[in-house]
């Protein structure tokens, strides 16, 4: 990240990620700190939260599915000049039952709708941008996760519906993983003939690691990207382009 970002790009300003205790979001928050923004990572709390996390951010819980949580959250903030919405759940085999279905769109489409509505006024009086974290599921079928599937295409495409409607102060974009290394994928990488199936499809001819999705949701959110706005960018080494 320092090779390729200023190290004050973000100085004095204000970064929330939801989900950011974690994967790719621990990624992302630490990402953002490096060039200098003051972060937030917004999580559910445990033994699982990344030291790296702990030592870039200040770190608060967060349970995207729970309304009063978000907007005692925002309204407790002063200032917010990005929001990243990384909170997110698959339950590989069990979507099918219509609790878990429901579920998995709570967090991933209903939070992300949610955190953006009550971060809106603060955005907006920064000029500020969102970034949610979508997935290449947004465009090809998940039969094994069809609430997961169905939940990042709708997020894809509350992108798009966002970004029309907080114009022209509010920019707002996703980025769209691949298959990236990390606990949520931890079974797959497991097996071998996923893994072979995964790779040579994939023209990058690896999977991903989280710090792979980083440096594009860092542009996003810049000042570099100023004039782009309602886009979904695959990260995800050529796997959607073959």
């Amino acid at each position: 990240m320092d090779a390729e970002f200023r190290r004050d790009a973000f100085s004095g300003r204000r970064v929330v990620v939801t989900g950011g205790t974690t994967g790719i979001g621990a990624a992302i928050v630490s990402g953002f700190a490096s060039v200098g923004a003051q972060v937030t990572a917004a999580g559910l709390l445990g033994p699982d939260v990344a030291d790296a996390v702990v030592q870039a951010a200040d770190v608060v819980q967060l349970d995207v599915t729970a309304a009063s949580e978000i907007d005692n959250f925002f309204t407790s903030q002063e200032r917010l000049d990005v929001l990243v919405n990384c909170a997110g759940v698959i339950r590989r085999g069990d979507e099918y039952e219509m609790d878990v279905f429901r579920r998995v769109l709570d967090v991933n489409l209903v939070g992300t709708m949610h955190s953006c509505v009550a971060a809106r006024e603060l955005l907006t009086a920064a000029r500020g941008a969102i970034v949610n974290v979508a997935s290449m599921h947004s465009f090809f079928a998940s039969p094994h996760a069809p609430g997961y599937g169905a939940s990042k295409a709708a997020v894809a495409q509350l992108t798009k519906s966002l970004a029309a409607s907080f114009a022209p102060h509010v920019r707002v974009n996703a980025v769209a993983p691949g298959w990236i290394r990390t606990d949520m994928t931890y079974p797959l990488q497991q097996d071998p003939e996923a893994v072979r199936r995964i790779v040579s499809r994939t023209p990058a001819g690896r999977w991903g690691e989280p710090s792979d999705v980083v440096g594009p949701v860092i542009w996003l959110a810049s000042r570099a990207a100023g004039f782009v706005t309602g886009v979904v960018v695959p990260v995800d080494g050529g796997y959607s382009a073959v």
